[in-house]
């Protein structure tokens, strides 16, 4: 029993203290400037610490140790280096023209280069995507506390303990956010970065400690690391053109999706996303902004090798030690373990870090969310003669609303895999991105790298086309015309594709919606022209 006052006392502890943190940093802000930006005063290392902590969610500390424990390899770290190519290209095509125009949301730069009905389409895929991502990686942060229940109750926890824990974090993270803005996001951001990533190491040496038999324990979990790969082209066994093709764009983690690939998913979400932009934008200028772009992408190849192999270790550890109560759900492999074999305290604190991870992507992505709203959609459609105490007000009330939103796609993302243990929920949430995300990159490429190319009708027009053609490609399109013709006695014909793997839909969606999209024209502008300038 004392050992469960312990981590619970650490638990709650450190809710209380991100909470004050939270809520000390709501003094003195009065203005929209201040929520949204903190009126560009974040020194570089704190918007570093904040990009990481936002990327590296409860999905990253659950979900790529469940892709190590599934593939056995290392593969999915090599993604990392796409991400910094990508990193260098925002750095240096998108983050002086949101400067020099002073957006709020990115999406204000879409109406500057191309009118209203872009900014409304661009603004609107976000909010989608974004409720739809966050609301999943909210479902992960909860799984540890409900795994956590599991053990100790020694009762087998159902869909009201996940609704239960769900709720527990949101409530407190939309509290602080509501009431501080970027700048509780922010420096909350920075405790939580460090210990999400002081936790994952310190469970890394915990399973190499506990493991039987040390090294050659490990070398006979992994069967002598005979799957182990450190980097993979995917052309193993290929002997034409075509099977190459399949090869490289059937398969989920190789070198080609990491540097062709993963590049056009971290564009658009490093580039495109207010939910990560937005934090850049807090910078004092550009120079620092770039800056602590460049050396995020740098810290994720050390963060993406740390957690994957966890995964690795993780199988190992099971191989040699057979627990019948190891959870079917590969998401759920490392929860399990930190609640069942590390020391009390220490099981308390890395609870708490993926808390950590948990509440600093979802108060990034509120506060995001609001800006958004506010920006886009409340200034320019609801209320456009608000002064800034009513956008400030209406920042708050939107990222109540979001938060409730989010927590419903928590809660069918818990039963999902209630229904289905076997679903990892890293492809899941890449898989929501590239819906819209690369329709959304390719409208962005058209107004930064052309000057007169492209307009509102025909903007529109092309990031639909993006959206079908990635439904068409990843089979979604397939499952609702079967869905059609079994409901409705229809007889539409399926659309037979090749495999594609997720890693690939944001690029293809990017590329058609270029494709399209640069054929209309804007004839002269001005605001074009000095965006590309």
């Amino acid at each position: 029993m004392w050992s469960l006052l312990a981590d619970s006392a650490i638990i709650v502890l450190y809710f209380v203290v991100i909470a004050w943190i939270g809520l000390r940093k709501s003094r003195q802000r009065e203005s929209l400037a201040e929520f949204a930006l903190a009126n560009r005063s974040i020194p570089w290392w704190a918007v570093l610490a904040s990009i990481v902590a936002a990327e590296t969610t409860a999905a990253t500390f659950l979900g790529v140790p469940a892709e190590g424990y599934r593939t056995r390899s290392i593969l999915y770290a090599q993604v990392a280096l796409g991400t910094i190519i990508a990193r260098v290209i925002v750095a240096y095509l998108f983050i002086k023209p949101y400067y020099r125009y002073n957006v709020y949301s990115v999406y204000e730069l879409l109406e500057k280069r191309f009118g209203r009905a872009t900014r409304f389409a661009g603004s609107l895929a976000f909010l989608i995507t974004r409720i739809l991502a966050s609301g999943i990686r909210l479902y992960i942060g909860s799984v540890v506390l409900v795994i956590a229940y599991k053990f100790l109750s020694g009762t087998n926890p159902g869909f009201r303990h996940y609704i239960i824990a769900i709720i527990l974090m949101a409530v407190i993270t939309t509290i602080y956010t509501a009431i501080g803005g970027i700048k509780a996001v922010i420096w909350t951001d920075v405790i939580q970065a460090s210990m999400m990533f002081g936790g994952a190491v310190f469970a890394l040496l915990a399973i190499l400690y506990l493991m039987p038999h040390g090294w050659e324990g490990l070398r006979a979990g992994t069967e002598g690391f005979k799957d182990f790969k450190a980097y993979d082209w995917g052309l193993q066994g290929v002997t034409s053109f075509s099977q190459a093709l399949k090869s490289i764009f059937g398969k989920e983690y190789t070198l080609w999706t990491a540097l062709i690939g993963y590049v056009f998913l971290v564009m658009a979400t490093h580039g495109t996303d207010q939910d990560l932009v937005q934090r850049m934008l807090t910078a004092p200028d550009i120079r620092q902004s770039r800056r602590s772009l460049i050396l995020s992408g740098i810290a994720e190849l050390p963060i993406s090798l740390v957690f994957v192999t966890i995964g690795i270790l993780l199988y190992a550890f099971y191989k040699l030690n057979v627990d019948p109560g190891l959870p079917k759900a590969d998401n759920e492999v490392f929860a399990y373990f930190i609640v069942t074999r590390l020391p009390v305290v220490a099981r308390g604190l890395i609870i708490a870090a993926i808390f950590a991870t948990a509440m600093g992507s979802y108060s990034s992505a509120l506060n995001a969310l609001a800006t958004s709203f506010v920006r886009d959609f409340y200034g320019s459609y609801i209320r456009p003669s608000s002064s800034d105490d009513e956008y400030v007000k209406a920042a708050r009330v939107s990222t109540a609303v979001f938060s409730v939103l989010m927590i419903l796609v928590a809660a069918v993302a818990a039963y999902q895999v209630l229904k289905n243990p076997n679903t990892t929920i890293i492809p899941v949430a890449l898989t929501i991105f590239g819906y819209t995300y690369g329709p959304l990159l390719g409208v962005f490429l058209v107004g930064l790298l052309t000057k007169t190319r492209g307009n509102d009708k025909v903007n529109v027009i092309a990031m639909v086309a993006g959206i079908l053609g990635v439904l068409i490609i990843s089979g979604t399109a397939n499952s609702v015309i079967g869905f059609l013709n079994h409901g409705l006695s229809l007889h539409i014909p399926v659309v037979n594709v090749p495999t594609i793997a997720f890693t690939w839909y944001v690029m293809i969606g990017c590329l058609i919606t270029f494709a399209i999209a640069v054929c209309g024209s804007t004839g002269k502008n001005v605001a074009g022209d000095a965006i590309s300038d």
